[in-house]
């Protein structure tokens, strides 16, 4: 498992942790709960975020993870109370977890589907307000490290 672009995110959030606002960071029993809710194992990378920050805020961007074990009344940015309620809500597929809001009508999403042996899985598309069938679910990184080191930057240079 190739963490390289992870550890440089987290190298740059730590660096520029004036811009970071994070909930905090969570505990190994909470990630349990988590995947427990899910029905599926967080994999590796994302699990470090979450136990490192839990959920918040790099600068304008919200990375979701998770802010407390109460998955059925939390908010955003909780991924696994609005991964859950957007399932019993809208059909949403049981294979992927909501972890960032584009604010131009897509979620990104990590898509246990198509993880890797190593069990990343890769970052993708979905449409709110599109069927399941209608969704083209484009891969936008190979992983969160990848996907996490884009926002970064992004948000850096910006």
């Amino acid at each position: 498992m190739c963490k390289d672009n992870y550890n440089k995110a987290i190298e740059l959030i730590e660096q520029y942790n004036d811009i970071a606002d994070f909930i905090g960071e969570q505990s190994e029993v909470i990630v349990n709960k988590a995947e427990q809710a899910l029905g599926f194992i967080i994999p590796p990378m994302y699990r470090d975020f979450i136990k490192r920050y839990g959920a918040g805020n790099f600068g304008a961007e919200e990375i979701y993870g998770v802010t407390s074990d109460n998955f059925e009344n939390s908010s955003v940015p909780d991924a696994i109370w609005f991964t859950i309620t957007e399932r019993s809500e809208s059909n949403f597929p049981q294979h992927l977890l909501i972890i960032y809001d584009t604010g131009m009508g897509a979620w990104y999403c990590l898509d246990f589907s198509q993880a890797t042996p190593n069990g990343e899985p890769p970052v993708v598309s979905f449409f709110s307000g599109f069927k399941t069938g209608q969704q083209n679910n484009n891969i936008v990184a190979k992983d969160f490290g990848e996907f996490l080191l884009s926002l970064v930057k992004e948000e850096i240079e910006n």
